[in-house]
């Protein structure tokens, strides 16, 4: 498998370019990259301050990751954070978070550019958040005898690691210093397969940052006005073959109203959502609409993006996108921390969080849009099982929190960040 990983680092470059004619995402990632080694000497030149580099492979795994860094930089407040994204669709929404001394494309992987990357910004610890293994980043750090922290890692006997010609990908594992698992699945997955006394399961950070944001959530004067009383279903991170499922609900369903923010906001998406549900009209053009006009609207669609998680707080039903792709479904606890049942299709399962929510009656998910509707139909009409499912999340996102603080302790107590 050594050598599908070679060419996958050689091949994907090319591929990029190829594709960024026709593709946005493709256009911005090649775009990022140009000059990206200089650009990041030249920008670190004159720092003298310690350093902690973070990397997400995109947005998800930067939110992930981002409690650890509060809790890091509040103890350390002499160190400074970089962070790199693999992903456009991260680096372009937080490239510019406070949080952040500086952000940047992470160089493709390769011996030179690991080697000279790491040289630059000389990190005191490296902190790869759930997924992110890169052969030469992880060989160079442990060359360089620098820590480094996989966060809210997560394994599945699917996996390359636990196949039998995945013997390189096993390699990868013995390269990371300690391991902060979700749950002991993972845990029993790779204890045979890494160093001693290196695996922690501290839970999924990302209990903590909702609950952070459930905290500070922002309120939107414009979204109450439209909410009034009515019910409302927020379907957040949506894919057409979500709205496909939803569709037939809210032409039949006059009397509540729905809030649709599309996983992507491209004019040609946004245009779809527009024909797709009934009376429906763009957030910015509705903010500038007469009273009157307003009455007319049944469904907002987001054109933005960073209101969602807060936008969950006037569901009454969280609706989640992308179970119904082979994508899999988006993030439920940003609904769950406000006490909001949630709904969402059957591709699912690599989600603890959501087989969990499942299980304890504060998720629900149904397999087609005849289920869906029916499904939806019970919670609307059943306020008793509406708010035990709700109070249900909201424990479970309460009992969960707390992965931060271990992983904070971890580094404190083995002086990972002492001079």
């Amino acid at each position: 498998m050594k050598w599908t990983y070679f060419l996958f680092i050689r091949l994907y470059p090319l591929l990029a370019k190829l594709l960024a004619p026709f593709n946005s995402k493709a256009a911005l990632w090649v775009k990022g990259r140009k000059g990206l080694i200089q650009q990041i000497k030249k920008a670190m030149q004159l720092n003298e301050q310690p350093i902690i580099w973070m990397h997400a492979a995109s947005l998800g795994e930067f939110e992930q990751g981002l409690p650890v860094v509060e809790s890091i930089k509040k103890q350390y407040p002499h160190h400074r954070l970089v962070v790199t994204f693999f992903s456009p669709s991260g680096y372009e929404i937080r490239k510019n978070h406070p949080i952040a001394d500086w952000v940047f494309y992470l160089p493709m992987d390769s011996p030179s550019n690991a080697a000279e990357f790491i040289a630059i910004v000389k990190p005191s610890i490296a902190l790869f958040i759930k997924y992110e293994f890169w052969y030469f980043y992880l060989t160079e750090l442990r060359k360089q005898q620098i820590p480094t922290l996989l966060i809210s890692g997560i394994f599945r006997s699917d996996q390359l690691f636990f196949k039998w010609y995945g013997g390189f990908f096993r390699k990868m594992l013995l390269n990371i210093t300690h391991f902060f698992v979700q749950d002991k699945g993972s845990a029993s997955l790779i204890k045979d397969l890494v160093l001693p006394n290196s695996i922690s399961i501290s839970g999924d950070t990302r209990f903590d940052r909702v609950l952070s944001i459930a905290a500070a959530r922002k309120q939107f004067p414009i979204v109450e006005d439209f909410c009034k009383d009515h019910s409302i279903i927020v379907a957040g991170s949506t894919w057409s073959d979500d709205d496909k499922v939803l569709q037939h609900f809210t032409r039949v369903h006059r009397n509540a109203k729905f809030i649709i923010a599309p996983h992507q906001i491209s004019p040609e998406r946004l245009a779809e959502c527009l024909q797709r549900y009934p009376s429906a009209v763009l957030l910015s053009e509705y903010e500038s609409l007469a009273v009157q006009q307003k009455a007319n609207f049944q469904t907002l669609i987001v054109d933005n993006m960073g209101m969602l998680s807060s936008l969950y707080y006037y569901a009454t039903i969280a609706f989640i996108g992308g179970g119904f792709t082979s994508e899999g479904i988006h993030n439920t606890l940003e609904a769950a921390v406000f006490g909001k049942p949630v709904v969402f299709g059957p591709i699912y399962v690599k989600y603890l969080e959501a087989v969990e929510m499942v299980e304890i009656g504060a998720a629900f998910s149904a397999e087609t849009a005849l289920e869906m509707e029916t499904l939806l139909d019970e919670l609307l009409n059943d306020h008793a099982k509406r708010t035990a499912s709700g109070q249900a999340g909201a424990d479970y996102v309460a009992n969960n929190a707390g992965a931060s603080n271990k992983i904070l302790e971890f580094i404190q107590a083995n002086l990972l960040l002492t001079n």
